[in-house]
């Protein structure tokens, strides 16, 4: 798939992650629908700002609407509310899986579509390396990123012959307002997002983006063990 001459979507487009995307869709020659619930926040030149709360189906079907020559979706729109799984409050738990999957899930369906319609073309959801692996201050948004993993996963087969690929990218933290309390290392979010539409450019199904992604998903294969070696 080249970018160039293509028109895509990037929802939770006015800052972090995919502002980079967007950007970086610009720069190699698309026209690009920046997806913000507060579209006066998108700062991008050169974007067309639309308002799109991924969790209202009535937006979700207006941008749909809106961009009817879309055919490259991004789905970046995410939040991390860091929930207990055991002691968290449930309504920031459903709001994880409202977004990450459920309101996920509604894009894709308002644009499949669309994409179909316009000759084919290409899906990508941002997924992570904990949808992988998990730990409890991470709960909510892990088992959320999961779920979207698996709804890929699914997608992937369903919309195959209908000429729209839907492709994954895993990737650890990254140095972006969400991620402002992790101490851990974090990639550049400009990297990352290079990487990803490079991605899409190869017809990759699955971009894994960094090391940390590399690591956990060769530690798949070993179990429970291999993946949280201090249970007892």
């Amino acid at each position: 798939m080249k970018i160039a001459g293509r028109a895509a979507l990037v929802t939770g487009a006015n800052r972090g992650f995919g502002r980079h995307l967007a950007a970086e869709l610009l720069a190699r020659g698309a026209t690009v629908y920046a997806g913000a619930r507060n579209p006066e926040s998108v700062d991008l030149p050169g974007v067309t700002p639309v308002l799109l709360d991924i969790t209202d189906p009535a937006s979700v079907a207006a941008a749909a609407k809106l961009a009817g020559d879309v055919t490259l979706l991004v789905n970046n729109a995410g939040v991390s509310t860091g929930a207990d799984l055991l002691e968290g409050d449930l309504a920031q738990i459903r709001l994880e899986m409202e977004t990450h999957y459920l309101g996920t899930l509604s894009v894709v369906r308002a644009f499949a579509p669309t994409i179909a319609a316009n000759g084919g073309g290409t899906i990508l959801n941002i997924l992570s390396a904990l949808s992988w692996i998990t730990f409890p201050q991470v709960g909510a948004y892990s088992a959320a990123k999961a779920a979207e993993w698996s709804m890929t996963n699914t997608l992937r087969t369903q919309l195959a012959d209908r000429g729209v690929r839907v492709a994954g990218l895993h990737v650890g933290y990254m140095d972006t307002d969400m991620t402002a309390r992790v101490t851990a290392p974090k990639s550049d979010p400009a990297d990352i997002a290079r990487i990803a539409v490079d991605g899409i450019e190869a017809d990759r199904y699955e971009i894994i983006a960094d090391e940390t992604s590399r690591q956990v998903l060769a530690g798949l294969s070993g179990g429970a063990a291999a993946l949280y070696p201090d249970l007892p």
